[in-house]
């Protein structure tokens, strides 16, 4: 362990006061592993991200223009008095909402700028075409999309049977199921009535002409339109040319759908009409998204999109013998410049693609769409990306790097994390994987509670110096010296069988899931957990059930739809499936996309917390109801910010900024509203309070009482109620979505899918959570589980582990058990960690 005095310096933190930091001052080393620890919502993100890495870039943007200051993302000046000897600082955090699926590895990485380049300057072109350059090679411009699908790779069509699913039913009974739902289908109804066509006998009596004509036509008549009358009396308005209500324009169901599909920005309309339309791979490019001139272009036997569809450590072995100029079977003896732009770019190619295989992303390929991965696969790759660049002196403020990885992951990325602290960096983490916080120079231990419970530095120093220190969570689980206790394993009540399962690496796979138990799905990262559980199992009961819209992959948007996979039609259900009546799927996503939504809202307390004020003396006399006390309608909310509580306010040259609203001052609601008080405290008062302060405030209130207590039970006490969704960590929301499922009443046996619900979690905190788990199992549900974390997966009742490896050396079952026994399996990678963690000897790390 270094010594303090053998670190080149100290960054000196003055009376920092940023969310719940009370105030505090202290010194951390600079050219050291620093890690910031303490309880979910403690404060180690206040100090690490919103004042440590908030300062050095607000530094740096005072050395810009105001001009150029507005490209960047601002993330304000910190609530700090001094900070001392802080060196510039790069942000690696954890990505929250979804990119857009045209990004892939390859452009996150920027490798697929060099591949590109390969292609067009050293790739083997057919005889007398011209040069492709390198933006020709990429679908997402003009110069090298695939100009049938516009670089999609895939087109979309509609047929008779997609958009008429039940041809027994009468146009009026909504036979034609893709025109819209409410008055816009109802008017191409009365059209048709008026156009002489007969709606009430089945549309498969109808003529096909008729039939063909009316879902595909472009024709677009304007014919007088009678709502009310019926058939028999259109014709004779139509016969007699009365004056109509107004007059209606034909659109054919297939024009309805492709041109919503194209121009409307409802994600939720894009979806509707998408499920009337079937996608084809394009005739054209075959799916490969390019124009044809680029796919003639070929290297190493590939064209680009054949090469960039194979595994990162499939290329570097391919790449390889070119950087020594051993392979020399293109016919480049004549161009010298070819050769050596050839050798120089898989150079380059290969030293950055060294870099992600060390981190264990060798499974990934260049196309694999950025949605698609994990935040923390995601995060590597941006690591990946600082590795190679070689700076030296800089701050890497990072989120949790071990988030989603494996522990025999977490080694690789231990061992990257000592490559950029050698090259002469500093690195802040904020972590709560034990085996990274061992790993640390220093450790700033921040605490002793959440939200108002925290904020406090409770050591500051050498990780040894935390052994002795009452009061640390932390310092109870890094320095345990028995192992945790394990309960024996419950008995399964029956099992679901998931068969021919084949998807990503996943080839015909059969897996049996025990009911009434919880299971957790291990397996290194890239393995397939999250394919079969989150994807498939999900999408695949969901569908047995009638539940689609529990899906795993709803598409958003055009180019989602395009990545996203089709729902695996070879899986098939067995065993007791029957037992199951309902399934729920506890994501990481959003609770909401607006600050409007939060955890209140979100849960249903706030409707139990409204009736309570409309019901005081003051809003009964005013003849105040429960509408009154919403932020989000008129009546009750300041209209000034129309119960957002701020306004934009633009700046010239620089970004817009938030500040409170000037006339309800961040309170939402106005003057009146703000009058009626529940004991003491305005509804305003109430948004403001944390889960914590609020669950003594309604303790006698056992409808609002039950809600705080099971929000505190996940972990989430330090929240406030009103905080906005977009302020949410992908974990909080996984836990509130987890909280609002155990408030409810049981109906029928459950199955619930969690995908990595630890992430973001001290280990204390994941007691509480294995304890809400267990909760649900008492119940009569069953719990299925993908982890990493083997405190949560040592507490299980069974553990399937999917692997050995990642990629196309994953996807089968090396062990499935209790804990205990898949501890001792051989060639299990994850056997030894959770021997470990049991504290028995089981197999040999390999």
């Amino acid at each position: 362990m270094p010594d303090p005095s053998e670190f080149s310096g100290f960054v000196q933190v003055r009376g920092a006061r940023e969310h719940n930091l009370k105030d505090i001052s202290l010194r951390v080393p600079r050219d050291a592993l620093v890690v910031f620890t303490g309880v979910s919502g403690s404060g180690k993100s206040s100090l690490a991200f919103g004042t440590l890495y908030a300062e050095a870039q607000r530094r740096y943007l005072e050395s810009v223009s105001p001009y150029a200051r507005r490209l960047f993302h601002q993330v304000g000046a910190p609530d700090v008095d001094a900070i001392e000897g802080l060196p510039p600082a790069v942000a690696l955090q954890q990505q929250r909402g979804a990119p857009t699926a045209r990004s892939s590895v390859g452009s996150v990485t920027t490798l697929s700028n060099l591949v590109r380049m390969l292609y067009s300057r050293a790739g083997t072109y057919p005889p007398g075409q011209g040069i492709v350059y390198a933006e020709g090679f990429s679908p997402n411009t003009p110069e090298g999309a695939c100009p049938n699908c516009h670089g999609l790779g895939r087109v979309y069509t509609v047929t008779e049977a997609s958009m008429v699913p039940d041809p027994s039913l009468t146009i009026r009974e909504r036979a034609v199921a893709a025109w819209p739902l409410a008055w816009g289908g109802q008017n191409q109804r009365n059209i048709l009535v008026s156009l002489g066509t007969d709606v009430d006998v089945p549309w498969r009596e109808l003529p096909p002409e008729t039939r063909q004509w009316i879902l595909f036509t472009d024709e677009q008549p304007v014919v007088p339109v009678y709502p009310g009358l019926s058939p028999e009396e259109t014709r004779k308005a139509v016969k007699r040319k009365l004056e109509p209500d107004y007059m209606g324009t034909f659109s054919s169901a297939r024009r309805h759908v492709l041109h919503t599909f194209a121009s409307t920005e409802s994600a939720a309309m894009k979806r509707r009409v998408q499920g009337y339309m079937i996608a084809e791979e394009c005739p054209v490019c075959h799916g490969k998204r390019l124009r044809p001139e680029a796919l003639a272009v070929m290297f190493a036997g590939y064209d680009i999109t054949e090469f960039s569809r194979l595994p990162l450590k499939q290329v570097t072995a391919l790449l390889r013998p070119y950087t020594a100029g051993q392979e020399d079977t293109q016919p480049v003896h004549d161009q010298p410049a070819q050769a050596l732009a050839r050798q120089r770019l898989t150079e380059d190619l290969v030293a950055r693609l060294d870099v992600l295989l060390d981190l264990g992303l060798g499974y990934l390929s260049l196309e694999r769409s950025t949605p698609t991965l994990s935040p923390g696969e995601l995060q590597r790759l941006r690591l990946a990306t600082q590795l190679y660049s070689n700076l030296f002196g800089v701050v890497y403020v990072l989120d949790e790097p071990s988030a989603g990885l494996h522990p025999a992951d977490t080694e690789a990325l231990l061992t990257a994390l000592s490559g950029l602290k050698g090259a002469g960096n500093s690195l802040f983490v904020v972590e709560h994987d034990l085996d990274v916080v061992r790993r640390a120079d220093w450790l700033v231990d921040v605490g002793p509670g959440a939200g108002e419970g925290g904020g406090e530095i409770l050591y500051s120093g050498p990780p040894e110096g935390l052994r002795d220190l009452a009061g640390s969570r932390t310092a109870e689980y890094l320095f345990r010296t028995a192992p945790q206790e394990v309960r024996q394993p419950r008995m399964p009540t029956g099992w679901l069988e998931l068969g021919g399962v084949t998807r990503h690496n996943l080839q015909d796979l059969s897996v049996q899931f025990p009911l009434g138990v919880l299971t957790c799905v291990t397996g290194v990262s890239g393995s397939g957990k999250s394919t079969l559980v989150s994807g498939v199992l999900a999408e695949t009961l969901a569908a047995h059930l009638g539940q689609e819209g529990a899906q795993a992959h709803l598409a958003a948007d055009e180019e989602d739809a395009a990545d996203a996979p089709a729902p695996s039609a070879a899986a098939h259900l067995g065993g007791d499936v029957a037992a199951l009546s309902r399934l729920v799927q506890v994501n990481q996503k959003p609770i909401g996309r607006t600050p409007r939504s939060n955890m209140a809202t979100y849960t249903g307390l706030f409707d139990h917390v409204r009736k309570l004020f409309a019901a005081t003396p003051l809003a009964r006399q005013r003849g105040y109801g429960a509408g009154r006390f919403s932020f989000n309608v008129k009546g009750g909310r300041c209209e000034h910010c129309q119960g957002e509580g701020w306004v934009m306010v633009e700046l010239l040259f620089l970004p817009s900024v938030y500040a409170p609203c000037p006339v309800c001052h961040g309170t939402r609601y106005n003057a009146e509203t703000l009058e009626v008080q529940e004991r003491g405290r305005t509804i305003a008062d109430i948004l403001g309070m944390t889960v914590d302060t609020a669950w003594d405030f309604f303790k006698d209130d056992p409808a609002v009482f039950r809600s705080l207590d099971t929000l505190r039970e996940v972990g989430l006490g330090y929240l406030r109620l009103g905080q906005p969704a977009t302020e949410l960590s992908g974990g909080e929301a996984q836990r509130i979505k987890l909280a609002t499922e155990l408030q409810r009443a049981g109906r029928g046996q459950t199955l619930y899918i969690l995908d990595e619900p630890t992430t973001g979690l001290h280990p204390a905190d994941v007691e509480r959570l294995a304890r809400q788990l267990d909760r649900l199992v008492e119940a009569g549900h069953t719990v299925i589980t993908v982890e990493h974390d083997m405190q949560l997966v040592i507490g299980s009742d069974w553990v399937i582990d999917i692997g050995p490896g990642a990629g196309d050396e994953g996807g089968r079952v090396v062990a499935q058990g209790p804990p205990r026994e898949v501890a001792r399996a051989s060639g299990s990678r994850t056997a030894p960690y959770l021997a470990q963690a049991l504290g028995d000897s089981g197999p040999e790390r390999s």
